[in-house]
């Protein structure tokens, strides 16, 4: 598949080309050389690893290079990565697998363990997108899905409300509330001092859950902003980096 896409971007190449990956900030040695051996048996020169929160906040706009504080919190499918960073680099950083993905595999428990129907990943997403939410809404609103009950076997619609969603959900997003708690924990002061100026950056699609904002605005007392194009964030900031490789190298 990377061969592919190589092929793609550059077509029939003469020389090889540099590509640079995108990693999550907790990743062990030997999952970094797996990556690298992939993507040079892929047909690379040079591979070059950036941690996915600094790629994050690079395609945010943030000044990484300076000497204060930002915090990146980069909730993605599969994994979130959170991530103080101060000239160039993270000072403290961590990782966990509750993101968009497992918000779906909850959703899909709750309507299973409540109504006793199963519905599919896809129609779980839909629920997510659409009515999903992690912070109480002014107006409960509703959405009609289908399933297969699980006690005829049979088809059956079924309309969900965005008050059932938020209880489906509001455990991942917590995890995600505590594991920010814990990275500022270990923050150095100065550090923490310029995040309670400057803010919360959140980017990846898994943010723009209603609410989650709002959630960690109200546990951490931090103002909390979501980067613009967040979907895209990660991928932006690592063409940027990778535009000047040999500053960050």
């Amino acid at each position: 598949m990377l061969k592919y896409f190589i092929n793609k971007v550059c077509g029939k190449f003469i020389f090889a080309p540099r590509i640079m990956i995108c990693i999550p900030s907790q990743v062990t040695e030997v999952e970094k050389k797996a990556v690298i051996d992939a993507a040079t048996q892929a047909g690379a020169r040079k591979v070059c690893l950036i941690e996915e929160p600094i790629a994050a906040a690079i395609g945010a706009g943030i000044d990484i290079s300076k000497p204060c504080g930002n915090m990146v919190v980069d909730i993605g499918g599969g994994t979130t990565d959170i991530a103080v960073i101060s000239l160039g680099g993270s000072v403290v950083s961590t990782s966990l697998k509750v993101a968009g993905d497992k918000f779906d595999e909850y959703i899909v428990k709750y309507i299973k363990k409540k109504h006793n129907i199963m519905i599919g990943e896809r129609t779980a997403e839909d629920l997510k997108v659409n009515i999903g939410c992690v912070f109480p809404k002014i107006q409960d609103v509703d959405m009609e899905v289908r399933g297969r009950d699980l006690i005829t076997g049979l088809p059956k619609t079924l309309r969900v409300h965005s008050s059932e969603m938020l209880e489906a959900l509001i455990e991942p997003a917590m995890m995600i509330v505590d594991a920010v708690h814990s990275v500022l924990e270990r923050t150095p002061p100065e550090l923490a001092a310029d995040i309670s100026d400057r803010g919360i950056y959140m980017t990846g699609g898994g943010c723009l859950i209603d609410g989650l904002d709002k959630l960690l605005q109200e546990k951490t007392g931090i103002n909390v902003m979501i980067a613009q194009d967040t979907v895209s964030c990660v991928a932006l900031g690592t063409g940027k980096a990778l535009d000047n490789f040999d500053v960050l190298k």
